[in-house]
């Protein structure tokens, strides 16, 4: 179902996409020279789509990566906790093997002689004979 839907978007955004990239096949010249219109000391000629893609795939980047950092008092606090947790299972093996070797076998009482373990030898609950 997660493959249907992945294609279902994905799909479209693609052939979209490769439509724009066609339509959009001209040069534009992008300055990163404030100062000097005519002739930027700093600036690059490309084709729209191209520009138009890489600003997204930069958003992209900024966006997740701001997520992250936003993110990462989160990581550490389950980090501590997961920590925390093993510590705590470790602690909890321990005990319950010291709690299995000090328990005790327990004591069976002694059979008289001659008395199985329901009655006389030789005869079961009922007292039928074997």
């Amino acid at each position: 179902m997660r493959k249907f839907l992945t294609a279902l978007i994905v799909l479209p955004l693609g052939l979209i996409l490769a439509a724009f990239a066609v339509a959009n096949r001209h040069f534009v010249t992008v300055s990163f020279d404030p100062f000097i219109a005519d002739d930027p000391a700093l600036s690059i000629t490309l084709p729209l789509f191209l520009l138009l893609i890489l600003v997204a795939a930069l958003g992209v980047v900024a966006g997740g990566s701001a997520v992250w950092f936003g993110q990462r008092r989160w990581r550490r606090a389950a980090r501590r906790n997961d920590a925390e947790a093993r510590a705590v299972r470790a602690e909890l093996a321990d005990l319950r093997a010291q709690a299995a070797a000090a328990k005790a076998e327990p004591q069976r009482l002694p059979v008289p002689s001659g008395m199985g373990l329901y009655g006389p030898v030789g005869r079961d609950k009922q007292r039928a004979t074997l």
